[in-house]
Order: C-alpha cells, then structure tokens, then sequence
C-alpha cells in the first residue's frame, strides 16, 4: 500500500528588483535541511521564456507592453502549476517573484497563484527594502548579469519605472511574514524565515488571498 505523501514546503518571497530576494533565495538552499528547489522569476525568464517574449513575468509595471500582458498570466499559471507539482513530489521549493498588477488593466495574478497551491503549505514573505537603498544597489551594478539594471543619474536620481516598482509590488500587503533587507543579511532574512516556519503560525495569506480577487486586507 502506497504510504501517504507529505508536500514540500513552499516558501514565495516577493519584492521588488534588487530588494535582494536572490539572495535570500541562495541561503535558504546552502542552509535549510532537506532539498529545496529554486523555481524563481529570474531563471524563469533567462532560461525559460524565449527571447522574444521576454521580459513575461518579469515585466514592470506601467503598462509598458501591452503585446505582452495577455501571456503574463499564463505564464505565471504554468510557473505556479510547476511549483505545485515539486510540493506534491515531496520537494521544497523557495520562489523569488515581483508580484503586481500595474498592468493596462488589472490582471488578478496574484489571487489566481493563490488558487494553484491550495491545499499546499505556503509561506508568502514580503521582501522590503528602501527605495534609496536599491537605488544604490543598482548604481553599483552586478557584474556579469545580462542586461543590468536601470540605473539613476544626477538629473533623475530615481527612474520613474523603479519608483513604479516600490508603489506596486507590495498591494495589497498580505504576507505571512516581512523582512527588510536594508538592516537583515541575506542569512538573517533566512534565519527569520526559518523560526517562523518552526515555531507557526502555519502560512495562512495565500489562502486568504486565493478567497479574495487580489485585495485581500492585512491584518490589523
């Protein structure tokens, strides 16, 4: 008789670019026990995504490719399906991901995620960071990342598309726990984020958001 199988973990951290969820990401492989798979937007669209539909799910917001918007919540339903299917085999999987919905038309991604890993445990961790601090992540650069960051200059310290960044991948702010990266290493972020997951409460915020259209409250 086939003994019952447990679900992996599944842990989504979202925020917006250079917040440092990448990094998060990394420790969280090196530290926790057990296997966890990194099913992250970045390696989504380089690896993934053919070129020509690039930026997919990676795209910011502002409505800036229109062309585009109809694949994004495809792509993400087929990202999604796959993180379900790794946490039904038994396999953790930690996700960077920059939800929103500053498209042309509000497009309910997020909720419709939500949906696809019902049942499943989920820990959706808000990656904040400072907008002054990403922009100087991004003023240094990355050596070796193809295609850079938008960076700022003296006449426009902070580019219109990164302060679109900031006002819209954290609404509506339901997350079972938050970090800032600003004054928590990579390591610490992974360190919270294992205590919470040891001592509870379960993760409950996909749940509420997968009952929701997307505007789910956070709590008081």
């Amino acid at each position: 008789m086939c003994q019952p199988v447990t679900p992996g973990q599944i842990i989504i951290l979202n925020g917006a670019p250079r917040s440092g969820k990448s990094s998060i990401a990394r420790a969280i492989q090196e530290s926790f026990a057990g296997v966890w798979m990194n099913l992250g937007v970045d390696a989504f669209v380089r690896e993934v995504t053919p070129p020509r539909y690039r930026p997919g799910i990676g795209l910011r917001p502002g409505g800036e490719r229109p062309d585009l918007e109809l694949l994004v919540p495809v792509l993400y339903a087929a990202l999604y399906e796959s993180i379900a299917a790794h946490s039904r085999l038994s396999l953790n999987v930690v996700v960077d991901a920059g939800h929103h919905d500053g498209y042309r038309r509000p497009l309910g991604v997020l909720a419709d995620c939500a949906r696809r890993l019902a049942g499943l445990p989920v820990l959706f961790v808000g990656v904040r960071c400072p907008v002054e601090v990403i922009m100087a992540r991004r003023n240094a650069g990355q050596p070796g990342r193809e295609g850079g960051y938008l960076t700022g200059t003296a006449a426009d310290p902070i580019p219109a598309p990164v302060r679109r960044w900031q006002e819209s991948v954290h609404h509506p702010g339901v997350y079972d726990l938050e970090v800032d990266t600003s004054v928590l290493s990579p390591e610490d972020c992974a360190a919270a984020i294992a205590r919470r997951l040891a001592e509870g409460p379960p993760g409950d915020a996909f749940a509420r958001l997968a009952a929701s259209d997307g505007e789910a409250t956070p709590p008081a």
